[in-house]
């Protein structure tokens, strides 16, 4: 596994690097990066390159004339990218419309596959919604669910994914970075427990893949999930990584022309085929450098806000990302929070349940009341992200905080 910290060890201000300042305007910061990330420049102007009449805009699979034959082109060095991030061979790599869509292929597609050898699928109450909502309508279906129990700091071990498992487990579907907490799972270990049950593993990667995804945990997957717009790419566009052997095995989700294997029909978007390609590059050009960029922003935001009475980090104070820390600030709603926080993009939960008024289910899962679920807020940033920001950002919020609970005093 790669070093948890994702750095080594270094002064506070050591490994910033002041890119180009991406406020909205008005002083507007965006700290919510686990919900998109700003597309690269460079990606941007690639991507360009396969959108009009003067570029590469032929149907890749149109591959009679030199028009489509260059788009086709344009997909395999992108799918070669892709397969390099994931340290995978690029036929495993099927196109998808995002992680949505890779999870549910990967998930109900692999469930359907070896429902021959067993009904039980294995997954934990920390998983994203898309992962969740998979395993609740394949108990329609007739499949069996269990949860195995991550521990107070929200990390699951071996022991109690055994506990979990049985003789009939098919499938466990884990994610190797929780987008709310930053929690890092350890899924290397954890795949050998999945393998040595006979089972398969799916790895929900959206929020590791351009921060941490190592070797030797990109091989503990069977199943591996991507995102395009966690990693700088555009929206629109993911990828499902299958292992070789399941390729010919996994039911499709889609039906039509037999693209990808016969896994995913529709006609392949060039544009962000390439873009998420090009993504991949820079991640794996920039990833040391963007790690120490993100460890030394982490260490100002903490540094900053543990000087507050009564604000403490949610999950993982150790196997945890840095970029990604979820703060819980007893007695102030993380509602009227985010209202103080004016002009700062931070979110009390996943994207997909944002406009919720419920506790989020990873917090409640952790142990923690729905009081101080709800008084949680997640702060999110990468490499756009500069220090004045930052440092702006955890002021902003000490102030409010502390003025927020004089109010209610």
């Amino acid at each position: 596994m790669l070093n948890q910290n994702a750095a080594p060890p270094m002064k506070a201000d050591q490994g910033i690097t002041e890119p180009v300042d991406h406020t909205t305007g008005d002083g507007d910061i965006y700290l919510d990066y686990a919900a998109t990330t700003p597309v690269d420049p460079a990606v941007a102007r690639e991507m360009n390159r396969y959108l009009t009449g003067e570029g590469l805009f032929g149907n890749p699979a149109s591959v009679t004339h030199q028009f489509g034959k260059s788009a086709s082109d344009a997909v395999a060095i992108a799918r070669r990218d892709i397969a390099a991030l994931v340290y995978s061979k690029p036929k495993e790599i099927i196109w998808t419309s995002g992680a949505t869509e890779a999870i549910n292929l990967g998930i109900k597609g692999g469930a359907f596959a070896r429902r021959d050898r067993g009904r039980h699928i294995v997954t934990s109450p920390l998983e994203h919604r898309a992962v969740l909502d998979c395993a609740k309508w394949l108990e329609s279906q007739g499949f069996e669910i269990s949860y195995v129990e991550p521990n107070i700091d929200g990390e699951i071990d071996g022991p109690s994914l055994m506990r979990a498992m049985r003789s009939d487990t098919i499938l466990v579907a884990l994610m190797l970075v929780n987008n709310e907490t930053g929690t890092i799972t350890d899924i290397e270990r954890l795949g050998r427990v999945v393998h040595e049950q006979g089972a398969v593993l799916h790895v929900d990667a959206v929020q590791g893949a351009a921060r941490i995804l190592d070797e030797g945990t990109a091989a503990s997957a069977d199943l591996l999930s991507i995102s395009g717009h966690k990693m700088y790419g555009p929206k629109g566009i993911g990828a499902l990584r299958v292992s070789e052997g399941l390729i010919g095995q996994l039911v499709p989700q889609m039906h039509g022309g037999g693209h990808e294997s016969g896994l995913r029909s529709g006609t392949l978007p060039t544009h962000q085929i390439v873009g998420m390609g090009a993504a991949a590059r820079l991640v794996r050009e920039r990833r040391y450098d963007d790690a120490l960029h993100d460890a030394a922003l982490d260490r100002i935001l903490r540094e900053i806000v543990e000087q507050v009475e009564g604000i403490s980090i949610n999950g993982s104070q150790v196997r945890r990302v840095p970029g990604i820390m979820n703060l819980r600030c007893d007695g102030v709603e993380a509602e009227s929070l985010m209202l103080a926080l004016r002009g700062i993009a931070v979110s009390a939960g996943a994207a997909c349940t944002s406009a919720e008024t419920r506790p989020s289910h990873v917090l409640r899962a952790l142990g923690l009341s729905r009081e101080q679920a709800m008084s949680s807020v997640r702060f999110s940033f990468g490499r756009f992200t500069t220090r004045r920001e930052i440092e702006g950002a955890a002021f902003r919020l000490a102030e409010s905080v502390r003025a927020l609970r004089r109010l209610a005093a």
